[in-house]
């Protein structure tokens, strides 16, 4: 973004005359959300009734807070997606401390009436510091919802990368659909072969039979919960919640940002997790892989599941030689930049790609594709 940019964003769309703006969609966009709270300067230093670039769309006159609810998660979003977590924090402030926008922190009523999504989801996580304990009620109930929800689409799908693939060498006496062997079932009735009426007749369908594979493997699921890795904290939850209910599957769950937060004993409950999570602040991701080298037991016998934008707060070096420890160890490792589905998560590429280089596999996986990883790694 250019100076001239810039400072069209400072002054706002009554510069247009004077600062045309040059920089495309992304940057009218990003007026639009600074225009939606910083407009209602406009009232409050007694500008007339529509003259402030808040006023617009507002419904109850200058510096209104009537906008409905989806709105108002519609623009924190847009803030989230728009501007770099330091900045984002001082806006969400400004619009809790200086323009009094505090529904969704301090009304029960007004969250009861919000249909639970993960968008509202992470704009809850991310101002959990925020939230009144008058609300907490809803919060959990919003937080219970979208975790069921996500569940239901997620646990078939992840328990049966675990529960073994099909044997091609063995058939099994249960008759399951997705097991029908094709082949075997024509070789083994071709002796009822319906000459006259050019058909096969089935007596016997054979089915091939689901190798149980049990994982004897630690998992440490190491989450960074800074304030750009909201989907992915929320995907972690319930992921983790998934992994910590197969057996003979041993699971540990860490979160961190400038410190390191050990979840294990909640893991099993997705929502317990999110009302413990703290999104926000600094990232020190060294601090949580040397901890999590410190609670590995058997390292040949585990993996290390990192989840972070890869933007290390502290010297990258040290980071890079727990890595190196790690991979010495033949702990296996992976690194994703997403767990949420995101097809372009924004990380730091030049450090991630130094990871790699010392044994790290670095993706941006669903929580699906990453069940399909743990099973293919562990089964080796």
């Amino acid at each position: 973004m250019n100076q001239t940019d810039r400072w069209r964003l400072v002054l706002g769309r009554y510069a247009e005359q004077r600062l045309p703006m040059s920089g495309g969609g992304q940057l009218a966009r990003m007026e639009s959300a600074l225009d939606y709270l910083y407009g209602r300067e406009y009232a409050g230093r007694g500008g007339r009734e529509g003259a402030g670039p808040g006023a617009a769309g507002s419904g109850g006159g200058p510096g209104s807070l009537d906008p409905s609810m989806p709105s108002i998660v519609d623009w924190l979003g847009e803030v989230r997606e728009l501007f770099p977590s330091e900045s984002v924090e001082v806006i969400e402030q400004h619009a809790l401390d200086r323009y009094g926008l505090t529904e969704l922190v301090t009304d029960p009523e007004i969250l009861a009436k919000v249909e639970p999504s993960v968008d509202l989801l992470k704009t809850l996580l991310a101002l959990r510091g925020q939230l009144d304990q008058r609300v907490l009620g809803e919060v959990r109930w919003i937080v219970r919802a979208v975790v069921e929800d996500l569940r239901r689409k997620l646990e078939s799908e992840v328990r049966a990368s675990f529960t073994g693939r099909r044997s091609l060498h063995r058939h099994s006496p249960l008759a399951v659909n997705a097991n029908f062997d094709p082949r075997g079932t024509i070789r083994a009735n071709l002796r009822n072969w319906d000459a006259d009426g050019s058909r096969l007749v089935v007596e016997k369908p054979l089915f091939f039979e689901r190798n149980a594979r049990r994982i004897p493997w630690e998992i440490v699921l190491v989450v960074d919960q800074s304030g750009s890795m909201a989907g992915s904290v929320i995907h972690s939850a319930v992921m983790a919640g998934i992994l910590a209910g197969l057996p003979a599957f041993r699971l540990r769950l860490v979160v961190f940002d400038t410190s390191v937060v050990d979840l294990t004993d909640v893991a099993g409950d997705p929502v317990e997790t999110l009302m413990s999570v703290q999104l926000g602040g600094g990232t020190d991701i060294a601090q949580a892989v040397e901890y999590a080298a410190g609670v590995i037991e058997q390292p040949t016998r585990a993996v290390m599941v990192l989840v972070t934008d890869f933007f290390e707060g502290g010297p990258p070096s040290r980071l890079e030689r727990a890595v190196r420890r790690l991979a010495e160890s033949r702990v296996r490792m992976i690194g994703l930049a997403s767990l949420d589905g995101t097809d372009q998560p924004t990380f730091d590429r030049a450090q991630a790609e130094r990871l790699a280089d010392l044994g790290m596999s670095i993706a941006a996986l669903t929580p699906g594709k990453l069940a399909d990883w743990l099973a293919e790694v562990t089964s080796r």
